[in-house]
């Protein structure tokens, strides 16, 4: 979700959009879900990749490592449910 996210939050100021599972894992990797910013856009053009090729490849794990704005926060234990929270400042 959160790199579906990018493209819409490009340029918005102080908007942050976080996406994780309260299992602390999503899928076959060690992240817990990823944070995306109205910056993140400009953030990986810089680095010379693009959020819509990596989602045309369901690819959000090496987008956001790219960006270092993987959550990482290991097992919890507990799977109440995925979490998306959006913030507006």
């Amino acid at each position: 979700m959160a790199l579906g996210a990018v493209d819409v939050l490009d340029g918005l100021q102080d908007v942050m959009l976080v996406s994780f599972a309260t299992d602390g894992e999503d899928g076959p990797t060690d992240a817990a879900g990823a944070v995306g910013t109205g910056e993140s856009a400009q953030r990986a053009e810089r680095l010379g990749i693009s959020a819509a090729d990596y989602l045309s490849r369901n690819d959000a794990y090496n987008f956001f490592s790219a960006l270092d704005d993987i959550i990482r926060i290991g097992p919890s234990g507990t799977n109440v449910n995925d979490l998306v929270l959006c913030f507006a400042f």
